[in-house]
């Protein structure tokens, strides 16, 4: 079996942001994970990736944010893209932008 693509979307958010999910559904788990999936969520700005979930072979789940990498506890699709929604939105109130 090859891996199948579950999602891919990129959605524009307000001027200069954007996010993009792609997940893959994959026949055997990554190295370090227990599941079978690999994804990919980024939330770019300004041409710049200010958080990413994702997993890695070796990495298992993870998640980037403002340069920092800590574990993420992966729970299913579902649960990612909740996971995910709410960090962005933490993102975005605590990085409050002026255009003045």
């Amino acid at each position: 079996m090859k891996a199948t693509l579950v999602h891919r979307a990129r959605q524009h958010l307000q001027e200069g942001a954007f996010v993009e999910v792609v997940i893959w559904r994959v026949p055997l788990p990554l190295r370090g994970s227990t599941h079978g999936f690999k994804y990919r969520l980024a939330l770019v700005v300004d041409g710049a990736c200010v958080m990413r979930f994702d997993d890695e072979a070796g990495k298992g789940d993870h998640k980037h944010v403002d340069g920092r990498e800590t574990a993420y506890a992966f729970r299913g699709v579902d649960a990612l893209f909740v996971d995910f929604a709410a960090e962005v939105k933490g993102w975005f109130d605590g990085n409050a932008r002026s255009d003045d």
